[in-house]
Formats: structure tokens, sequence, C-alpha cells
């Protein structure tokens, strides 16, 4: 029995001594760096403008009014993230046009008659929408999707045939 309390004692003086105190005890401390990149990033989705009916002999003649209408993009990037939003010169652009200046129109789909047209940033319609970043829209990403809408006019006193005109324009978002 005194072999086991001589046991049990000796254990006890090990297991103290394995167990250091708090005044015994070291510590060292170090930082961990943490970061992240967030990239700038954006997307653009087009819709479609529609100017409806142009009417060549009274409405929209050459007494007449200019034919107005609207169409939206879609545009999403990183919240403060800045872009330029151009459009093409178009499908059909005619002759002299370029990139800064767009001389679009659209193309009947039966013939090779035109009916054209301009796109503007503003509801004015005093800021032509070109295809360079001097003429392109400036935006300030939201981080939310956002509507931009682009502003056309067809002007009056174009003699054309009846039909349907059509054209296709590149919508792109730099960033």
């Amino acid at each position: 029995m005194k072999t086991l309390k001589s046991a049990i004692a000796a254990t006890a003086v090990v297991a103290s001594l394995a167990v250091a105190s708090p005044a015994d005890a070291a510590t060292a401390t170090a930082n961990l760096t943490v970061t992240a990149t967030v990239n700038s990033a954006c997307s653009i989705n087009s819709g479609s403008l529609n100017f409806g009916n142009y009417d060549p002999v009274l409405l929209n003649g050459s007494a007449g009014v200019d034919l107005l209408g609207t169409g939206t993009l879609t545009v999403q990037c990183t919240l403060l993230g800045t872009a330029v939003v151009t459009l093409g010169q178009g499908a059909h652009a005619n002759t002299g046009s370029t990139d800064a200046v767009p001389l679009r129109r659209m193309l009947h789909t039966t013939s090779t008659d035109y009916l054209s047209y301009s796109l503007y940033q503003d509801l004015t319609r005093l800021v032509v929408w070109g295809n360079t970043p001097g003429t392109g829209l400036p935006y300030i990403g939201t981080g939310l999707s956002t509507p931009v809408t682009v502003f056309g006019t067809v002007p009056k006193g174009q003699n054309v045939p009846s039909g349907t005109y059509n054209d296709t324009v590149v919508a792109t978002i730099t960033f």
C-alpha cells in the first residue's frame, strides 16, 4: 500500500511540474496580413430603339418635325469604377462617317434606300454619342445595374420610300 501511495504522490509531483504557472509561461506575437484585391469590372446589355412611324409627307416632311425616340442600355460596374460607354457607327454608316462623328443610317429591308438618324447622350440632343473615349458617355459605377438612356432623332425632310428600315449599333463599355 505504501508503494501505491508513493507512486500516486510521485505522479502528482510530476504532473504539477508539467503544468507551468502563468508566471512561468512565455508568449510571442506576430501580425497576420490579410489582403484582397477588388478588380474593376463592368457589364453592358442593350435593348432597342424603335422610332415608330416616320411620315415623310406631312408630320416629318420638310415643314414638319424630327421624329424622336429613346432606347435603353443597362450598365453595371464595380462601385466607383470608372468607364466610358461608346456607340459604334452602325452597320450602314454614310460616306464620311467616323467614330468621332458618326453618320448613321438605317437600311430599307428590301431595297438600297437609307433613312438617316442620330444618337445622343442627352435629352436636348446636343451631345452626339460616338465611338471614341472623347465622344462616349463617362460612367461611374454604383455597383448596381443602371439603365442608361439613348436619345435618338430621325431628321425631318427625308424623301424615302415606305417600308421597314433598320440598323445595328454596337454598344461598348471600356473600363
